[in-house]
């Protein structure tokens, strides 16, 4: 579709910066005007590229710039949770071609699961009406423990036997897929356009059915030695007898996550406490209401979450003495609320953190929570254009064999 690796560097770098000069360009690649300005003009005459005008000028000529074009290439995006998960298709320039769809799909336990993800997700691209060719690839964010070189999650979605989860998606999809985990995924699109653009140490928590948490470091997303950095949800925060997905007992996940105040709320709806929240059997309909009904000012479902918020503060302060980050935002799904959040979380800090490591840092909401995972998705698809994985690549090695 596109000959060279510095085209893909070029594609890709103009999604994450938008407008360029071929000067800027040439800088942010670390390659020559003329080996960039050949490249360009290369992907102009394939219709990818176009002038978009001149930049404002200090004086002397103003540099031409150039962006993507609209309406070449696509991206398909997916967002998962362990029950749920969304799904839509952009444009290079990250226009929707489709609306986000929501769908059901309960992971645990489920060997159909698979299946039906990959139904659905052939179904969007050809209600689309667009052509596969066109899609560089599909990027999809998983809960759970998901190895992103090697292409597997070993917690949910099994492939058939010998075969990475990687690879299965990409024979029955038939386009480029890669893969990482949900947390990740929110913490790539704070960096690459949201509050951690430009920031060296933050912590991006994802607060949703679990809570996770993606880890900036010096800049570029840290992933720990095995890729599963980031597990806050199993940080032991209470003396708690419940027992957690994880096997272990006193987990954050079990006191301080969405699925969490969504079973307690069912709970005492059909107690009969004093609330305007309805019943509704369906968890992700429940949640929803739950936080419309916070924002509205409902006093039982402010009391649910501002009690989650102090057991997230509890553990942000843990992550506060480890990492000593500048910034910690709060993204995913409970950014809806987190206005709410941000006063508990606070008095959380206030009580367990040392001052003087916590005062230098900020604790903010995010501007893109709700569609963090799939910006970060997208992201991921556009962050590796034009390489292959590392399990495509050990399949090369083996046919070379």
């Amino acid at each position: 579709m596109i000959g060279g690796h510095l085209k893909h560097e070029i594609i890709s770098t103009f999604y994450f910066e938008k407008t360029l000069s071929i000067v800027e360009l040439s800088s942010r690649l670390e390659k020559s005007v003329p080996h960039v300005t050949k490249a360009v003009n290369e992907l102009i005459e394939a219709g990818l590229i176009e002038e978009s005008g001149h930049a404002p000028s200090s004086g002397g000529r103003k540099p031409l710039m150039y962006s993507l074009k609209r309406s070449t290439l696509y991206i398909v995006a997916v967002a998962m949770d362990q029950l749920y998960f969304k799904i839509t298709i952009i444009d290079i320039l990250n226009n929707p071609v489709i609306p986000i769809e929501s769908h059901e799909l309960k992971l645990l336990n489920n060997a159909e699961a698979l299946g039906e993800l990959v139904a659905i997700i052939n179904d969007c691209i050809k209600r689309s009406g667009i052509d596969k060719k066109k899609i560089i690839g599909a990027g999809i964010g998983t809960p759970g423990f998901t190895n992103n070189r090697l292409g597997i999650n070993y917690s949910y979605l099994q492939p058939p036997e010998d075969e990475s989860l990687l690879s299965y998606l990409e024979r029955e999809l038939e386009i480029p897929v890669r893969l990482d985990n949900d947390s990740s995924l929110i913490a790539l699109a704070e960096l690459k356009f949201g509050m951690a653009k430009g920031k060296e140490e933050v912590m991006v928590i994802n607060i949703g059915w679990g809570i996770g948490l993606g880890m900036i470091v010096n800049g570029v997303l840290f992933r720990g030695y095995t890729g599963y950095a980031g597990e806050l949800s199993h940080i032991p925060i209470s003396e708690s007898d419940i027992l957690c997905d994880c096997g272990k007992r006193g987990c954050l996940e079990t006191e301080g996550t969405l699925k969490v105040v969504t079973d307690k709320a069912m709970k005492g709806i059909k107690q009969g406490n004093i609330s305007g929240l309805k019943y509704d059997d369906s968890p992700e309909k429940m949640s929803e209401a739950i936080m419309i009904a916070a924002n509205k000012g409902d006093q039982y479902a402010i009391e649910l979450l501002s009690d989650m918020g102090y057991k997230i503060g509890k553990a942000i302060a843990i992550l506060i003495h480890i990492v000593n980050p500048e910034l910690v935002v709060l993204s995913g799904r409970g950014s809806a609320v987190g206005k709410i959040l941000l006063a508990p979380i606070q008095q959380a800090l206030n009580k367990y953190c040392i001052p003087r490591l916590s005062e230098h840092t900020d604790v903010k909401v995010s501007t893109i929570g709700r569609k963090a995972e799939l910006i970060g998705a997208a992201a991921l698809v556009m962050e590796n254009f034009g390489k292959p994985s590392s399990a495509r690549k050990d399949k090369i090695k083996e046919q070379a064999i």
